[in-house]
């Protein structure tokens, strides 16, 4: 079994909001696109919370996040797993992002959200501990995974959820 890479992150030079997963699924990687599973939720939350049509191609719909000062990434750059289910990441073989230099270089992002428990947990226990002070203005909260293994809502109640996304882009 072979380390797997994550994606370069999703954000323009006004992004105020920052989504960050745990490393993408194997449907994502094999399609190079985040959250491409066809069951996961992502893009159905953000088509909803943005007024956007679901249909949309893949660049059109990250173009739709940047437009609505939205950036997208992982906390982990690399890590070995069997499958695509977060609980079975090897946890010593991550390697995590740069996000001192991502936020140093994005200054307009001034809150995180994790889609989901794990990607909350990495970021607490690798990159947190990493961060310096000048960082601590940053706001965080965590949300419902979009993944198709969390099953505890339905589409409708994690749109719920995501909404409070919508307060604080800054467009």
């Amino acid at each position: 079994m072979s380390d797997i890479d994550g994606f370069a992150p999703i954000v323009s030079s006004d992004a105020s909001v920052l989504i960050l997963g745990t490393m993408p699924s194997e449907a994502s990687l094999s399609r190079q696109q985040y959250y491409g599973h066809p069951r996961n939720a992502f893009w159905p939350i953000m088509s909803a919370l943005f007024a956007s049509d679901p249909s949309l191609s893949y660049q059109r719909r990250k173009e739709m996040l940047m437009e609505n000062g939205i950036a997208v990434w992982d906390v982990l750059k690399s890590c070995n797993r069997l499958g695509s289910l977060d609980s079975k990441i090897k946890l010593a073989t991550i390697r995590t992002n740069d996000l001192a230099s991502f936020f140093n270089e994005y200054k307009g992002i001034k809150r995180v959200f994790f889609n989901g428990r794990m990607a909350e947990k990495l970021y607490q226990k690798r990159i947190l501990p990493t961060l310096n002070h000048r960082f601590s203005y940053l706001d965080y909260q965590c949300l419902p995974s979009t993944s198709p293994a969390y099953a505890s809502l339905n589409l409708e109640q994690k749109i719920e959820a995501w909404k409070v996304i919508k307060q604080h882009v800054v467009k």
